[in-house]
C-alpha cells in the first residue's frame, strides 16, 4: 500500500520557511539603497525567475522514480563532472547558510532573553542548544519537521503581523518616493538567495510521493507567501527608516549591519522590540529546519545511502557539525563567505544548472517527465543569460569593476 502524499499546505509552509530567514533582515538595506519602486520591481523579477527555475527542477525530478537530490540529477545530466560541481557549490552555499542561522540564533535569542527577562546567556551556549534541539527534530524525519515547522510558521506570522500593525502607523509616504536607479541590481543577489528554496524540491517531491501536480501548487503557493511577506516587509522598513542620516539605511549599509536596530530606533516601542526579535528568531529556526533537512538528504543521496532513522544519526552529524564548528570558531569570516556564496553559488545552482539540466534532458538525451515547464528553448536561454548576467555583475562589483551598472 502506497504512502499517502504529504500536505500541500505543509509543503507550502516548508517552502516559505526555507525562503524566510536571516537574509530578510539584510534585504531592506540593499533594496533601500535603490528605493521603494526599484526594490519592488527587483523583488518581482527575482520571484518570477526563481519560481520558474524551481519548476524546472520539478520537471527534471520527474526523470527519477525514487528520492534523489541535485548531485544525482547533475550526474545524470552532465556526467561525473556535473556531480563534482554541484557538490562543491551546494555544500559551500548551504553550509554557509547554516553557519548564519547558528550564529544568528545565538546573538538574536540571547538579546531577546536579556531584553525580555534580563537573563544573560552566552551566544555560544544558545548556538549549541539551538543545534542540539533542532538537529534532533531533523533526525526524527521529514514529517516531524513538517509538523514542527507549521507551529513555528504560525508564531512567525503572529510576530510579523505584530510588527506590521505597529509599523504601518508610522509609515511616511514621502520616504517611499526615494529612487536611485544606479543601485537597481544591488539587491538581486540577496533576493535570489531569499527565494532559494530549490534545495527543498527533491525532499518535497518524495514527501508528495512524486505527485508533480501537487508539487507545482506547493512551489507556486509557498513562493507567493514569501513574495507577499517580502513586499510588505520592504514597504514598512523603507517607509519608516530614512535612507540618509543617523540610524539610516545608508548608515547601516556602510557598517554592514542589519536593519532591526534602526527600526526599533524609529518606532520607540517596547512591543516592536519583542515582535522584531521573536520574528528574527523564528525566521532563523524555520529556515534552519528546512535547510538542515535538505542538506541531510543531499548527503545521503551523494553517498548512496537511504535517509532512514538508523542512518540519520551520522547523516545529521555530517550536516550540522561542520557549520556549527565554523560558526563557533570563525563567525566573522562567514559574512564575507555568505556574500560570495549568495552572489555566485546560489545563482549558478538555482539559475544556470536547472536550465541546463532541462535543456539536456529535453533536447539532447530525450528524458521523459510527467511535467514540462512552458516556454521551450527561449525561456531556458533567457534564464541562462539572466543568471550569467548576475554572476558577472556580482564578480564586477566585488572586484570594483563596473561591468553593467555604475555603482
Amino acid at each position: 500500500m502506497s504512502q499517502k502524499p504529504g500536505s500541500i499546505l505543509g509543503g507550502m509552509f516548508l517552502t516559505a520557511g526555507s525562503c524566510i530567514g536571516a537574509g530578510m533582515l539584510g534585504l531592506p538595506i540593499l533594496s533601500g539603497m535603490a528605493g521603494f519602486f526599484p526594490a519592488i520591481l527587483m523583488t518581482l523579477l527575482a520571484w518570477v525567475f526563481m519560481t520558474f527555475t524551481a519548476l524546472l527542477l520539478v520537471e527534471v525530478n520527474g526523470w527519477f522514480k525514487g528520492q534523489v537530490n541535485i548531485v544525482t540529477i547533475s550526474e545524470k545530466a552532465f556526467g561525473p563532472k556535473g556531480k563534482i560541481v554541484s557538490w562543491v557549490l551546494y555544500l559551500f552555499l548551504f553550509y554557509s547558510l547554516l553557519i548564519a542561522y547558528i550564529a544568528g540564533s545565538g546573538s538574536v535569542f540571547s538579546a531577546f532573553l536579556q531584553k525580555a527577562f534580563h537573563i544573560d546567556f552566552s551566544p555560544s551556549i544558545i548556538g549549541f542548544l539551538f543545534v542540539l534541539s533542532l538537529g534532533f527534530v531533523v533526525y526524527l524525519g521529514t514529517r516531524l519537521v513538517d509538523v514542527t515547522n507549521r507551529f513555528l510558521m504560525i508564531a512567525l506570522i503572529i510576530a510579523y503581523v505584530g510588527m506590521m500593525f505597529l509599523g504601518v502607523q508610522k509609515i511616511d509616504a514621502n520616504l517611499l518616493q526615494y529612487q536611485n536607479w544606479s543601485y537597481l541590481i544591488l539587491p538581486l543577489p540577496i533576493l535570489v538567495t531569499s527565494f532559494g528554496f530549490h534545495n527543498m524540491i527533491p525532499s518535497l517531491t518524495a514527501y508528495m510521493n512524486g505527485d508533480l501536480k501537487r508539487m507545482r501548487i506547493t512551489i507556486i503557493g509557498g513562493s507567493l507567501i514569501s513574495l507577499i511577506i517580502y513586499t510588505f516587509w520592504q514597504v514598512m522598513i523603507l517607509g519608516i527608516v530614512p535612507v540618509f542620516g543617523e540610524n539610516s539605511i545608508s548608515n547601516v549599509f556602510s557598517q554592514g549591519g542589519e536593519i532591526t536596530k534602526s527600526l526599533i530606533h524609529y518606532l520607540h516601542s517596547p512591543w516592536i522590540i519583542i515582535f522584531t526579535q521573536v520574528f528574527a528568531f523564528f525566521a532563523i529556526i524555520t529556515s534552519f529546519l528546512a535547510q538542515s533537512l535538505s542538506v541531510m538528504h543531499f548527503i545521503a543521496d551523494g553517498l548512496k545511502v537511504k535517509p532512514i532513522k538508523k542512518n540519520n544519526r551520522w547523516l545529521i552529524l555530517l550536516a550540522l557539525i561542520p557549520p556549527y564548528l565554523f560558526a563557533l570558531t570563525y563567525p566573522g569570516v562567514f559574512l564575507k563567505a555568505l556574500s560570495f556564496a549568495g552572489g555566485f553559488c546560489a545563482v549558478i545552482l538555482f539559475g544556470i544548472l536547472p536550465a541546463l539540466m532541462a535543456w539536456v534532458g529535453r533536447y539532447s538525451r530525450k528524458y521523459s517527465s510527467k511535467y514540462h515547464v512552458i516556454g521551450g528553448k527561449i525561456s531556458l536561454i533567457i534564464a541562462i543569460l539572466f543568471s550569467s548576467f548576475l554572476v558577472l555583475n556580482e564578480l564586477g562589483r566585488i572586484l570594483g569593476i563596473n561591468i553593467f551598472i555604475n555603482y
